[in-house]
């Protein structure tokens, strides 16, 4: 058998008794790095909380494992636990082998441990900005890397290759970028900055935790072909954890399934999304929003995951398992991960060959969840004459940058710079951009949580500038927000159900009408009445953000305005959330103001897109038009650098993603500010701004809009 036959399997895969089933043998091919049988517990006051379970998997040189699961099902702390890097006073238990090039890395003293981290073994974390010291210079951070393991390497020896590092990782100017500071760079740079001190000692093992997830879709397409540059360049073995499933399709070659702190299946990427044979794995697939599908209704996973102080003794995900139907086996025996007949992938599931043959991976069986496929978004949007819910007539909000001892304005950014748009009852409207691009400004224009500096904003024909301070609260009654972080935006201090009465508090309701009204929001939302006396942190992600959606609906707005309000949750609470959404607008015909940078959750959830850069709309139009008829090269090159959730066919598919960073808005460009990115830009671009004018049934900013179709390539099979 090949190597690449095995890649659907774990090899010695140690189940929860210490067994291990009988998988085929990859070779002469050693792994270069085994967890076996890994344990992680942390003290509690509700217990202990057993958060990685007899983890195991191997990883190869030169290929990608990647773990997906939800939150909480042990990715990220099963590699921490690894590296030794848990430092938390709960910490109960570390067990298990982590073997590297036959070395235990649990049994090393720190001071060994730490000569390996770095050298052997090198960690891309998430939040590259909070990763990189503030006060040092970028390349004296990756330098540090290299002569901390090489003790003799002369300091212009290391600089040069740091200068060599950042160029390979794509870094421009990288003599300049040097002896710059982390906060001088973008998000995505900063990402490009922790891969190469990551590569700098050439690891054999690189381990990226969530790289890409708070990235826009272009960096993001970015950072991917530099990770794959990664690999290439230094042959490791790459464990990528991350819950894009994108992402994974993408660029993982096996993948391993996390649930309640166990694998619970394991493959070939291919085969783990065409041909799933565990429930939970067919699960994460069907609540997933795609790019490239007609908008349905989404499939959530009913129920929550288990609670890790009582694992159950069956099948952890037997009380949201379809498979199950009452059967005494799943919730009795704990099913051990074995491998199929192929010997091409194993799955820790009784029934597999069901789960296998459920909707979307086989035939018709019966769907995971009672919904029906509905549309997500509001149907068609109302006709063009009604009144709108909300007008935005040209609007226009410049802030000062101040220097000198009386801090006077030297220069002005354009966050948002003569903007317009419209939407009815009933209607949603996607507004989507790379970060920067002044999506987050535009919201908060409409409720006037920034000073306009032009334009007009009308909710129902009310001037939101010119209100004084009664009628902005009357207008904000009817105008609300979700922001996207609905921990930071709940006061932890009361419980969800006075966070929620809040509003209603503010109207002089009394406190029987607002317990009661309270009780009413949260069935609405899908939360459970009695838990109204509960405070914020005793909620997951997904609940805390139906309290905070709650919240925005007690004063029974006729608008509102969600800022990425999912791009934090698992793809099954998503789900939830957005099916949430779409109920709550056809019961009540609210219109909503959807921000994201995420296309996929865009196309489901809207009628009309907008999209921005750089403080202007460059194309706008139905959802339709837009996706699958882009006629600005912005437009297409976001498209294009979305990840395909199928890895069928990844080898061939035609990707042209977007290049560059987005110039500075304090100085935008002239002319047409994408010019200095665009593929096609030309003198008329540099002298001539382009108007947002009719084209093909939308609005497009670009002079050649026409064109576009045959001088931009998207993707293609």
């Amino acid at each position: 058998m090949s190597g690449g036959a095995l890649d659907g399997v774990v090899r010695d895969v140690i189940a929860h008794s210490g067994t291990t089933p009988v998988v085929p043998d990859r070779g002469a091919g050693q792994p270069v790095l085994s967890v076996r049988n890994l344990v992680v517990e942390f003290s509690t006051p509700a217990g202990v909380v057993r958060a990685v379970d007899g983890m195991s998997y191997d990883v190869y040189g030169g290929e990608t494992l990647s773990v997906v699961g939800e939150t909480g099902s042990g990715k990220s702390v099963s590699v921490l636990a690894a590296l030794g890097l848990l430092q938390t006073p709960n910490l109960r238990r570390v067990s298990g082998e982590v073997m590297l090039a036959g070395v235990d890395l649990l049994s090393l003293p720190e001071a060994a441990l730490r000569r390996r981290l770095g050298r052997d073994v090198a960690m891309i974390f998430q939040d590259a900005i909070s990763a990189l010291n503030p006060v040092q210079r970028v390349g004296d951070q990756i330098a540090e890397a290299l002569r901390v393991h090489d003790r003799a390497l002369p300091a212009n020896a290391a600089r040069e290759r740091v200068v060599e590092l950042l160029e390979m990782v794509g870094v421009p100017h990288p003599r300049t970028r040097y002896d710059q500071y982390p906060h001088q760079f973008s998000g995505g740079m900063c990402q490009r900055v922790m891969i190469a001190m990551a590569i700098a000692n050439r690891p054999t093992v690189l381990i990226a935790d969530e790289p890409t997830t708070a990235l826009d879709v272009s960096v993001q397409a970015q950072i991917l072909d530099v990770l794959r540059l990664a690999r290439e360049e230094t042959g490791a073995g790459v464990v990528l954890i991350t819950h894009d499933l994108g992402v994974v399709a993408e660029t993982a070659d096996r993948v391993a399934v996390t649930y309640g702190g166990r694998i619970v299946e394991t493959g070939e990427v291919t085969s783990i999304f065409t041909r799933p044979r565990h429930p939970y794995t067919a699960a994460l697939m069907r609540a997933l929003p795609r790019l490239d599908s007609t908008a349905e209704r989404l499939l959530p996973i009913p129920g929550q995951p288990p609670d890790l102080t009582e694992i159950p003794p069956g099948c952890a995900f037997a009380p949201r398992c379809p498979t199950t139907r009452g059967r005494s086996v799943c919730v009795q025996t704990r099913p051990e991960l074995r491998a199929d007949d192929a010997g091409t992938g194993a799955s820790a599931c009784h029934f597999p060959d069901e789960a296998a043959a459920r909707p979307g991976t086989g035939d018709g069986a019966p769907a995971l969840s009672s919904d029906v496929a509905q549309p997500v978004g509001a149907g068609e949007a109302a006709p063009e004459s009604a009144v709108p819910v909300l007008e935005v007539r040209d609007a226009v909000s410049w802030f000062p940058v101040r220097s000198g001892v009386f801090a006077r304005a030297t220069a002005w950014v354009h966050a948002v710079d003569g903007v317009s748009l419209r939407i009815p009852a009933g209607g949603t409207l996607g507004l989507v951009g790379e970060s920067g691009c002044g999506k987050t400004t535009l919201a908060r224009l409409v409720l006037r949580l920034v000073d306009p500096t032009g334009g007009q904003v009308l909710v129902e024909g009310d001037d939101v500038g010119r209100a004084g301070r009664a009628g902005l609260r009357r207008i904000r009654r009817r105008a609300q927000m979700v922001f996207q972080d609905p921990y930071a935006s709940l006061n932890p201090r009361l419980t969800v159900g006075d966070n929620v009465a809040e509003p209603l508090r503010l109207q002089r309701l009394p406190r029987a009408r607002r317990r009661e009204d309270v009780r009413e929001l949260f069935s609405r939302v899908g939360l459970r009445p009695e838990h109204v006396d509960r405070f914020p942190a005793e909620f997951s992600g997904g609940q805390r953000q139906r309290v905070a959606i709650a919240r925005a609906l007690a004063s029974r707005p006729r608008l509102l305005i969600l800022d990425e309000p999912v791009s934090a949750l698992d793809v099954s609470v998503q789900a939830q959330v957005l099916n949430l959404l779409a109920d709550l607008q056809r019961e009540s015909g609210m219109a909503y103001l959807f921000v994201s940078h995420d296309l996929s959750v865009i196309r489901q959830v809207a009628d009309q897109v907008a999209v921005m850069y750089l403080g202007k709309v460059v194309e706008s139009g139905s959802v339709t038009r837009v996706y699958d008829d882009p006629r600005h090269p912005y437009t297409r090159s976001l498209l294009a650098s979305v990840p395909v959730p199928d890895p069928v066919g990844r080898e061939t598919r035609r990707r042209v993603p977007l290049g560059g960073d987005v110039p500075s808005p304090v100085s935008p460009p002239s002319g047409c500010r994408f010019r200095t990115r665009c593929p096609i830009a030309a003198a008329r671009c540099a002298e001539e701004e382009p108007l947002l004018r009719p084209v093909a049934g939308g609005h497009t900013a670009c002079h050649y809009a026409d064109e576009v179709p045959d001088l931009v390539p998207q993707v293609s099979a």
